[in-house]
């Protein structure tokens, strides 16, 4: 893997933010720390299907313009999306004018509300595919087992732009797998996170 890159506080972070400083503050604060949240869940599951073919950082700019447009990715909200949406969507510049992946947000919302109804959450759900200690994949790898078989199963259920690499990429961010580098100073903030977060649990219905 590539040396960390040292920021302009002289703090080695992942080499990956070097590339500007919304990457450093989006590194910093939120990037493989462990997230429970349905809805930052479902967001960050739907700007990963939105990044395919594109990078993180085009995502990362327009990040505040799909909230906007998708209504805070609001599952219920999103589920009762008509084709007029899809049209309204298509017509705004702020964000990536996609149909099939706008049309794969409606979709992965319905079958978000599905998972909720038999797994209690989505966070639930997404949680039972965190990998063990002994699983781990190698750092910087595109794709892990655990993001193999989550891609699977989701796409078992319905939904659309959850392959293996950008499912892989949601775990990492989302803190299922701590991938920040040896070296990176953000590494053991969450490591620690990890240790002090508590799972969420299925009940199913």
């Amino acid at each position: 893997m590539a040396d960390p890159f040292t920021g302009p506080d002289g703090r080695p972070r992942c080499h990956w933010c070097a590339a500007t400083p919304g990457y450093i503050a989006y590194h910093d604060r939120e990037w493989g720390f462990p997230v429970a949240d349905d809805r930052r869940l479902f967001e960050k599951l739907c700007l990963e299907g939105f990044q395919s073919g594109l990078n993180w950082l085009t995502i990362l700019n327009k990040r505040e313009n799909f909230r906007a447009a998708f209504a805070n990715f609001d599952i219920d909200r999103i589920a009762a999306y008509t084709e007029a949406d899809v049209e309204r969507l298509l017509a705004d510049a702020g964000i990536v004018r996609h149909r099939g992946k706008i049309q794969a947000v409606i979709n992965n919302a319905r079958r978000a509300q599905e998972l909720v109804r038999s797994e209690g959450s989505l966070a639930a759900y997404v949680w039972s595919f965190e990998p063990d200690a002994q699983n781990l994949p190698p750092q910087g790898a595109a794709t892990s087992a655990a993001s193999i078989a989550l891609s699977k199963d989701l796409k078992k259920r319905g939904w659309a732009f959850v392959g293996p690499t950008t499912v892989h990429a949601f775990l990492q961010a989302m803190g299922l797998i701590n991938d920040h580098a040896e070296g990176c100073a953000f590494r053991a903030e969450a490591a620690e996170a990890r240790a002090g977060f508590r799972r969420p649990a299925a009940h199913r219905g």
